[in-house]
This record gives structure tokens, C-alpha cells and sequence, in this order.
């Protein structure tokens, strides 16, 4: 239990964007169903009936998805608070959060039993009832629902949000299946331009509602970039924008079919996959910024735009580390040492408790240490992308090695993201995974492992697979991904966030260079030539924000 409630934090974010993800894939399947799929069943004959088929099946899954990932989560808010706080389990069942998650699970499994034992062709109006029963539950446990002025009013508005972001972004795994099965361009322009209709209206709908919610969360200019909700609602903002680009491209795609049959229908396809993908990073980004409150909420403590400016000026590198002994964490446990050596009649604290809270002030070497690690980690993936360039530059053949350069940048995050802990601390390896913060840094050092073993089997003909080429640009985004779930406790919002200011621009660029290079590998040639290029040079941008890391 005290693991549990240590970590409370992290995992709740990571739930929150997987519940996200499954209700989008959910209602946008139910709207994806009764608007493309079940119209075009008749209409495209075999193929239409392949579609819908494949659509239940999707949906399905999703539903199932959703009662899972919402059991998970309202068990795992009930379990801390039950171990944290003296309210009666009774009292912590009749909590709001626990009966939106029981209406969200009993209208996901109806969902799934309907689909699956296709129910809504005698009861049209079921599904549709379904999905007003989950956007109400959730919405009911967001910011709006907690306000006191113009409750309702926000409350509509991240109902509309939700439910056309998965009208958009939930419906592409059906596009995506729907695209497969058509065997003409009759039925690619069909099937894409009832889709486009749909994205397009939900995409007003997402402008329209997000628009009013920043209205009455953003206060100010100020707020965008002085707090962490404005920081990330930036980042979801511009992925927002790239994810337009995607959908105008795949718009002219099917405009194009209507008149040849020649239109290229995989490059459609290969759009609406990293559409997706991206997709995912916003939910996640979007579960983030749940998290936090609301910036209008925040009116201490805000970082300045002449304190962003100042962190975010370039100085001299850092190349030099501060003894491990010179941190605050080892000079406080030689500190109590000598007292328990002493004979205080009072017993002494441990130093440093991972996942307790209790945040030890960071000194001037801490700071000194992080900057050094953080430049360091910068020339290394620097170095990768200066080498991948090199090598599709095609005058270094050696240069194909680059992926080994990242095995030497995880065995420099293992070793130095965390000194209070294992191999250079007294906590063992396992203690200070209590910590979300050392949590985070091992799963990044274990994906960076992954996915450069992988591509330099690749890169080197050792593994020929294609599925394998796939693995780096899936972890390369997951990891960029992940990282709009990183958090850094130093007990100083201000710094926290100009750190977080920082790491978001890494986030995104490594969503960006993990897509990047998946269209590389996906587009048919020569389409695949700019991405391709395009993939490195985030590489590079990312070494040098790393080199220009800085907390004092």
C-alpha cells in the first residue's frame, strides 16, 4: 500500500490517459458505426459489410478496454484514500468520482455486449444513449464540474470537447480499418470523404469548446507561460495544429479520388496512422493537464516572462560534475550519521525517504549536478543526430552505428539521474522506485536500451524484419510521449516549471521524430526522402535544448 500511494501520482496520469484513449476509440466508434460504417454496409456490398464487421469488433474491444482501464483506476483512488484518510469506505463509496466510474463501466460493457451482439440494429437509439451516459460521467469529474460560477456552462463545453475529439481522433482506428478493406477508389472516396465530413465538423466542434474553456481557465497572456497548466495546454495546442496539417493533406487525398484512381489511398492511410499516433500523445498530454490547476487559479508563484527568458538564455555547457559527497542528500545523511554516533537520546529521521513528499531542499551543486547530466545526455543525442545525417549522407559507412551511442545514454541515465539511490547511493535499486520521479527515469533508461539495440540491428542487416524497423519510431514517440507525463519534485513551482518549459519542447520533439521516421519507413518511395531527413535534425534540436539545461 505505501508503494501504492507513493507512486499515486504518476500512475493516476498514465490511467487517466489510457482511459482517455479508450473512451475516444469507444464513442468515436459508436458515432463511426451508426454515421460511415452501418449507411455504407448496403451500399459498398461485400466490402461494406467487411467494414462494419471489422467496426463492431474494434468497438468491442474498446468498450472492454474502457471498463477495465475505469475499474483500475476509481479501485486504485479508493485504495489510497481508504489507506490515507479516516473517511469510511462507505463515505469513499458514495463519492462522486466512484459513482461516475460505476455509470462509466456499466455503459461501457452495454456498449460492448450491444456491438458485439449487434443489438443496436433493432435499437438504434442505444448506442447513442450510451455514449451521452460516459461523456456525462466524465465530464462530471473535470475542472468545470468543481467551479463555482457558470458550472453547467463548462460542464457543456468539455462534453462537446470530449465528444468531438472522438468523433475526430477515436474514429481513426475504424477509418483506418475501413481504408484496409476497400479494394477500389469508389470505396477509398466513400469511405474518406464521409470521414473527412465528420473530422471537419468535430474539428469545429474541438475549436469552438476549447475556445471557451481557455476563456474561462486562461485569465492572461501571463498565464500561458508563466504556469504549468498554460505550458502544457501550449504543447496540446501544437500538436492540435500538426494534427490539421495531417487531416487537410488526407482532405485533398480524397477530393483527388473523386476524380482519379490513381490517387495515392496509401499515403492517405500512412497520414492517418501518425494522425493517431499523435492523437495518443494529445490524450495523454490532455490527462497532464487534468492534473494541474487551472492557470486562472494560479495567481502566486507565476513564472515571469523575463524569468523564462533568463533560464532559457544560452550559457557555457557544463562539463564538470560536483563530488557525489557534495549534495544536500549525502552531506545530510554524514550529518545524521555523526549525530547517531554522538548518542542523541531522540531518534533521527532517515535523510531521504523516496515517495514520502518530503523534498530536501536542493543545493547549489545539486543544481550543478543536474545541469551536468542534462549537458552531458545533450552531446550524446546530439552525436546521434549528427551521425544518422552522416549516414544518409551516404560518405560514412561506419556512421550506421549511431544507435550504439544510445546504449552509452542510458547507462549515463542509470548512473546519474538519481545519486541519492542505486549505484552511486546508500538506498538500494528497488527502495527508490517508491519515487515516481526515479520511476520515470528507469522506464526512459529501458526504452532508450530497447529501442537502440533494435535500430542498430537494423541499421546493420542484423534484423532484417520490417516489423522490426518499426520498433525505434514506436518507442521514439512512446518515450516522447511519456515524457508529457514527467514531473520533477523540487518543492519550487517556479522552478518546476521552468524546468517543465524545458522538457516540453523535448516531448514534442520526440513525438515529432518518432512519427517522422515511421513515415520514413511507411510511405512508398520517394515520399519517404524529407521525412527521413526531417527525423535527425529533431534529434539535434533535442541535444542542443539539453545543452542549454539550466536551474540557477
Amino acid at each position: 500500500m505505501a508503494t501504492l500511494i507513493d507512486l499515486f501520482g504518476f500512475l493516476t496520469v498514465l490511467l487517466d490517459g489510457l482511459a482517455m484513449v479508450t473512451l475516444a476509440f469507444t464513442v468515436g466508434g459508436i458515432v463511426f458505426l451508426g454515421l460511415l460504417a452501418q449507411p455504407l454496409a448496403e451500399i459498398l456490398g461485400a466490402t461494406g459489410r467487411d467494414i462494419l464487421r471489422r467496426s463492431r469488433s474494434i468497438l468491442t474491444a474498446s468498450a472492454l478496454g474502457l471498463v477495465v482501464i475505469i475499474g483500475c483506476r476509481t479501485a486504485l483512488e479508493v485504495s489510497v484514500l481508504a489507506g490515507t484518510t479516516d473517511i469510511p469506505l462507505a463515505g469513499i463509496v458514495g463519492a462522486t468520482f466512484v459513482r461516475a466510474g460505476v455509470v462509466i463501466v456499466l455503459a461501457a460493457l452495454l456498449a460492448a455486449l450491444v456491438s458485439a451482439t449487434r443489438l443496436d440494429d433493432r435499437r438504434p437509439l442505444l448506442l447513442p444513449l450510451l455514449v451521452c451516459m460516459i461523456l456525462g460521467a466524465v465530464s462530471l469529474l473535470t475542472h468545470g464540474a468543481a467551479r463555482l460560477d457558470d458550472r453547467w456552462v463548462l460542464v457543456a463545453l468539455i462534453f462537446v470537447h470530449l465528444g468531438a475529439v472522438s468523433v475526430w481522433l477515436g474514429g481513426l482506428p475504424y477509418f483506418l480499418g475501413a481504408l484496409a478493406l476497400s479494394k477500389d477508389h469508389v470505396a477509398c472516396h466513400r469511405v474518406g470523404a464521409r470521414f473527412s465530413l465528420m473530422a471537419m465538423i468535430a474539428v469545429l466542434a474541438v475549436v469552438t469548446s476549447g475556445l471557451g474553456m481557455a476563456y474561462a481557465y486562461i485569465d492572461s497572456p501571463a498565464a500561458v507561460y508563466g504556469t504549468a497548466y498554460g505550458a502544457m495546454l501550449s504543447a496540446k495546442v501544437l500538436m492540435f495544429v500538426a494534427l490539421l496539417g495531417f487531416g487537410f493533406k488526407n482532405m485533398l487525398i480524397v477530393q483527388q479520388l473523386r476524380r482519379s484512381p490513381d490517387a495515392p489511398v496509401l499515403v492517405m492511410r500512412r497520414f492517418a496512422e501518425v494522425e493517431l499516433g499523435v492523437g495518443v500523445a494529445v490524450f495523454l498530454c490532455a490527462a497532464s493537464l487534468t492534473s494541474l490547476p487551472p492557470a486562472i487559479d494560479l495567481k502566486q508563484d507565476r513564472v515571469t516572462w523575463d524569468q523564462l527568458v533568463d533560464r532559457m538564455t544560452p550559457e557555457i555547457p557544463r562539463l564538470t560534475s560536483p563530488d557525489h559527497d557534495a549534495l544536500a542528500i549525502p552531506q545530510l545523511e554524514a550529518r545524521l550519521a555523526a549525530a547517531r554516533l554522538a548518542g542523541g537520546a531522540e531518534p533521527l529521521p532517515a535523510a531521504y525517504v523516496p515517495g514520502s513528499g518530503v523534498i530536501v531542499p536542493p543545493t547549489a551543486a545539486d543544481m550543478a549536478w543536474s545541469e551536468f547530466n542534462h549537458h552531458w545526455a545533450g552531446i550524446l543525442v546530439l552525436a546521434i543526430g549528427l551521425l544518422a545525417l552522416l549516414e544518409r549522407s551516404g560518405m560514412a559507412p561506419l556512421a550506421r552505428h549511431w544507435p550504439l551511442v544510445f546504449l552509452a545514454l542510458a547507462a549515463f541515465m542509470v548512473v546519474r539521474s538519481d545519486p541519492e539511490g542505486w549505484p552511486l547511493g546508500s538506498l538500494g535499486f528497488w527502495e527508490t522506485l517508491r519515487d515516481p520521479e526515479v520511476t520515470q527515469h528507469r522506464v526512459f533508461a529501458l526504452l532508450v536500451i530497447g529501442f537502440g539495440l533494435v535500430e542498430w540491428g537494423v541499421c546493420t542487416g542484423v534484423l532484417a524484419s520490417k516489423r522490426a524497423a518499426l520498433v525505434f519510431p514506436l518507442l521514439v514517440a512512446l518515450g516522447g510521449t511519456l515524457m508529457f507525463a514527467h514531473s520533477h519534485s523540487l518543492g519550487n513551482i517556479r522552478q518546476e516549471l521552468l524546468i517543465e518549459w524545458t522538457h516540453i519542447p523535448i516531448a514534442l520533439l520526440g513525438v515529432a521524430a518518432g512519427w517522422a521516421r515511421w513515415l520514413e519507413l511507411r510511405l512508398p518511395p520517394p515520399r519517404g526522402r524529407l521525412p527521413g531527413w526531417l527525423w535527425p535534425v529533431t534529434f539535434v534540436l533535442i541535444g542542443m535544448i539539453l545543452l542549454m539545461y539550466r536551474e540557477s
